[in-house]
């Protein structure tokens, strides 16, 4: 199936003044959005399928700077965990809350203060994930890369899912501003190809062999013992 490109959006406002943005209004501030246009620069050498985004304003703006020509269509699935009463305070401030230590060794029991259960944003992450993957890999076929503009802990859970880890093992996972995560899809499982990524990109472009078929064992759903020689070759 395609190969997923999880672009988190650039560092906002409230990254940069230590608040929990959640799904307020907050917009990339000047590194952001110097991290967006660099994020960019990489995917430009891709042959994108599809992109796809969060409907929150930094999400939407990550892709504008990114790929100023391209038009993402907007997802709800893909927007922030909704954190309710803990939107907008400072992450200091909430260390001190009872629920912390439970969101960060139990997330999957977490449910925000009139806001949203953990394990309900990461169902909802990954169904939407997944959704979006096998209607690019029906329309595009199964070399396609496409990319998810989303949020942190968004794709930390689709990150998560990839790997087989239970939801309480999420935060051990990092996903940076402008970061990208690569996950390949296949029938029998997900591969995860890259994590938290800022490095060059050429080498998830699909390398062919004679017979047509795609070089990589992965895209086969079959790990390369021993490691495999890497992308590209």
């Amino acid at each position: 199936m395609a190969t997923v490109l999880l672009l988190r959006h650039g560092r906002t406002t409230s990254n940069a003044t230590g608040e929990l943005a959640g799904r307020r209004p907050v917009e990339l501030d000047d590194t952001g959005r110097d991290q967006a246009r660099r994020a960019g620069e990489r995917l430009r050498a891709l042959p994108l399928a599809t992109v796809v985004c969060s409907p929150l304003v930094r999400c939407r703006q990550t892709v504008e700077l990114a790929l100023p020509d391209v038009v993402p269509a907007v997802d709800d699935g893909l927007t922030e965990c909704g954190y309710g009463d803990w939107e907008g305070r400072p992450l200091k401030e909430l260390a001190k809350d009872p629920l912390w230590p439970v969101v960060q060794q139990h997330p999957s029991a977490v449910v925000f203060p009139n806001g949203e259960a953990m394990a309900a944003m990461s169902a909802r992450a990954v169904a939407t994930i997944r959704r979006w993957d096998a209607k690019v890999t029906a329309e595009h076929g199964a070399d396609a890369l496409w990319v998810a503009c989303s949020h942190g802990d968004i794709i930390k859970a689709i990150v998560a899912d990839a790997m087989g880890l239970h939801l309480d093992e999420f935060q051990r996972i990092v996903a940076d501003p402008a970061s990208i995560s690569v996950i390949r899809y296949t029938p029998t499982r997900p591969f995860l190809v890259r994590l938290n990524d800022t490095a060059d990109l050429a080498g998830l472009i699909p390398v062919k062999k004679e017979d047509g078929q795609a070089a990589d064992p992965a895209a086969q759903s079959d790990a390369a013992v021993g490691g495999g020689a890497g992308a590209g070759v």
